[in-house]
């Protein structure tokens, strides 16, 4: 889906961009998945789960979601720089077109900016304009930065997977599924 490019201001006073992906993005898109996954065990990937990443599998990537009308992806951009990036994927089947889920990954050096808050706040406007009536989407136990920043765009936790995640060092954590119902 394409997205109308938006200039936001930071809480530092730096103004950035939120966008679509461009093609031109790969190589770029495929370093901010690496760094934000190396950053928390919050993320469903390592860093090294990306090696295999090719430019050109990333630009087929863009090129697809930007052409897709049930994804909307946007990144955010500080002096040339994509800092974050999320998502919205809508529900295509009779069933389940009245959800959307959604995802967000800001690198740590830009976290407390405001770019969470701008990011669901398009994801949101997204959201009703489709007509989705629910929003949902998965964090990890521990993560408590991201759960306030979804309950602050009111979403709530309906449940809970134990042992949804095992890192490296053989710990196991429980992920949590939340919704936000826009409409019923």
């Amino acid at each position: 889906m394409k997205f109308e490019n938006k200039e936001i201001n930071l809480k530092d006073g730096r103004k950035a961009i939120l966008r679509n992906p461009l093609i031109s993005d790969a190589e770029q898109l495929i370093k901010h998945l690496q760094i934000t996954c190396g950053e928390t065990d919050f993320l469903t990937h390592y860093p090294e789960e990306y090696d295999a990443m090719t430019v050109e599998g990333e630009e087929k990537w863009v090129k697809s979601s930007v052409d897709s009308p049930n994804v909307l992806n946007i990144c955010c951009e500080i002096d040339g720089y994509i800092t974050g990036t999320c998502h919205i994927r809508f529900g295509d089947k009779i069933k389940t077109r009245h959800r959307a889920s959604v995802g967000i990954s800001i690198e740590k050096l830009y976290w407390d900016l405001g770019i969470g808050s701008a990011m669901f706040t398009e994801l949101i406007t997204a959201a009703k304009a489709r007509g989705t009536e629910i929003m949902e989407l998965e964090f990890v136990e521990g993560n408590s930065r991201a759960r306030h920043l979804y309950e602050k765009f009111g979403f709530s936790v309906v449940s809970e997977k134990p042992n949804a995640f095992k890192l490296k060092d053989g710990t196991y954590l429980r992920e949590f599924y939340m919704q936000k119902h826009l409409r019923y």
